[in-house]
């Protein structure tokens, strides 16, 4: 939406505030204010420094304007020598007692095992594994959205969360890349409340119930749809 003028009525404090909006404007503090002028709130000495070292925010700006052309390099450095593409690995609650927890459904490997796998198989594709084990949705969402524009895929095991935390699917479908969902175990053959997947509506595809192999179908799904 357009931003419009807008017409503010002060009532009976009119004149009290034109005549501070004159006073204003004749002393030059709009340029005072980007000049970094600390005189313009105190003149004393004293109070100078602080109020110059609050005012710092605005060279910032320049400071960038001036670092743009080292940046620049820095980018088109880091394109031509070919540095792999991030895919981010997001596990969910209680990933983290894996060999542990449950066994005979999740097997005996650890979480650790799982993701070294992942790394392997992401190497061999030219890609680099970032993961992130968490038991607080939000920071699973928090992770989505720093993703964004910056890794290449994802692959999730949401845990527990895959059944009804929507935050999770909502954050997953502003991602723009690859998605794949991943389970160890076969969630339709399992109890009733875990048939429902609210990942898989904004997955790219789903890999379930092979096990820990299940990590290296995931990440060559991924490198395919990448083109590695």
């Amino acid at each position: 939406m357009p931003l419009t003028a807008q017409r503010i009525s002060p009532g009976y404090l009119g004149d009290v505030c034109q005549e501070e909006s004159n006073r204003l404007r004749a002393g030059e503090a709009v340029q005072k204010l980007w000049a970094g002028q600390p005189g313009l709130w105190k003149d004393d000495s004293g109070h100078a420094r602080t109020i110059a070292n609050r005012l710092g925010w605005i060279g910032v700006l320049d400071s960038m304007r001036a670092e743009a052309p080292a940046l620049q390099d820095l980018a088109r450095y880091i394109k031509d020598s070919g540095v792999s593409d991030i895919v981010l690995l997001l596990s969910g609650p209680n990933l983290n007692l894996l060999g542990e927890r449950e066994p005979a459904v999740y097997g005996t490997d650890r979480l650790d095992d799982h993701v070294e796998t992942a790394r392997r198989v992401a190497a061999a594709h030219g890609l680099v594994i970032e993961h992130l084990q968490s038991n607080h949705e939000g920071e699973l969402v928090e992770a989505i959205h720093a993703a964004r524009g910056r890794c290449a895929a994802i692959v999730i095991n949401a845990g527990a969360f895959t059944h009804y935390a929507w935050a999770l699917h909502d954050a997953l479908a502003a991602f723009d890349g690859p998605i794949v969902e991943l389970h160890l175990s076969n969630p339709n053959r399992r109890e009733p409340w875990r048939h429902t997947s609210v990942v898989a509506p904004v997955a790219t595809g789903s890999i379930v119930g092979f096990g820990g192999d299940g990590y290296r179908l995931a990440l060559e799904a991924v490198a395919a749809r990448l083109g590695g």
